[in-house]
């Protein structure tokens, strides 16, 4: 009987120092599983010298490792995909490169598929080892897109794919790519287990409070309407106050003769031309996307070896 192969996905940035444990950890599994593996290094033009790591297990475990290097920075997600694209395994894990997912965690995920036969596991964390604003910052994103829009998971980088599941990702054409939520477009058969999380043990995360509200900006209006939603929601709203007030005024002009005033004049014509040019701006992210969304690569590759 064949064995079954596994290909474990690990998109690289400044992760020099932890590449080398994440390879001899992950080797030492997929040898108790006896299972054939492969590990697609992804560096996503990394500033120290995770290439030159990379580069070093590839030619000691050339059988083992792939390496990919990408020609400009491209984002986690993006990296994530370009080695999803090269993997050749049945199955595809999904993991970071700074071993706060311990690779010892990766058994569960197969046990998982193996019991429910699901497309998707995901592995979530029942204590997440960042900061108290970036646990709480991603515990909104995360229930704002699983109640207005189709992401599942819990926004999790620790995933197992199938290979079917992975080849529907060939054909995407999305500027702004949020994996989990790309994903959902394509299975409902999702499933989870409970993982480990461990404190980062060297460097800082490359995300930035800044850039998390940048990207969940992207993503919020590349994957819903809710700002449509919104400023449809506020316009009927305020034409409703606005029209009441002008039954007011128009009362107390008629019966009380009372001037309505410069002020009260040049205070609705700012308000009313602040929030034009607010849904004119929301539309204008809209439109921009359909620009962006066809032709533009996902991820451009320098080298593969």
């Amino acid at each position: 009987m064949q064995k079954r192969s596994i290909s474990v996905v690990v998109p690289v940035f400044n992760g020099a120092n932890s590449l080398e444990a994440l390879f001899h950890r992950t080797q030492k599994v997929m040898d108790g599983l006896g299972m054939d593996f492969q590990i697609v290094f992804v560096d996503d033009r990394s500033p120290d010298n995770s290439w030159d790591v990379i580069n070093d297990l590839k030619q000691r475990y050339p059988n083992n490792v792939k390496a990919i290097r990408l020609a400009k920075n491209a984002g986690q997600h993006n990296a994530t995909l370009c080695g999803i694209h090269h993997s050749s395994g049945s199955l595809i894990v999904t993991i970071d490169d700074d071993l706060q997912v311990p690779p010892e965690e990766i058994p569960k995920l197969i046990a998982k598929r193996d019991e429910t036969g699901a497309d998707l596991v995901y592995g979530l964390f029942k204590d997440k080892k960042h900061s108290a604003v970036r646990n709480l910052g991603s515990l909104l994103v995360n229930k704002f897109f699983y109640l207005f829009a189709n992401t599942n998971g819990g926004g999790s980088s620790f995933r197992l794919i199938t290979k079917e599941l992975a080849d529907h990702l060939k054909s995407l054409h999305q500027k702004y790519l949020l994996l989990d939520e790309v994903l959902s477009w394509y299975t409902n058969s999702v499933t989870s287990t409970t993982v480990e999380h461990h404190a980062r043990m060297d460097g800082r995360s490359g995300y930035s409070l800044f850039k998390l509200v940048l990207l969940t900006f992207n993503y919020i209006i590349s994957y819903t309407v809710i700002p449509l939603r919104f400023m449809t929601w506020v316009g009927m709203i305020g034409a409703l106050v606005t029209f009441i007030l002008s039954l007011y005024y128009i009362y107390d002009k008629l019966f009380n003769a009372v001037e309505l005033g410069f002020t009260s004049l040049i205070v609705a014509v700012f308000f009313s031309t602040s929030l034009i040019l607010f849904s004119l701006g929301i539309i204008g992210e809209y439109i921009s996307r359909l620009f962006v969304r066809d032709g533009s690569p996902h991820y451009i590759v320098k080298e593969v070896k």
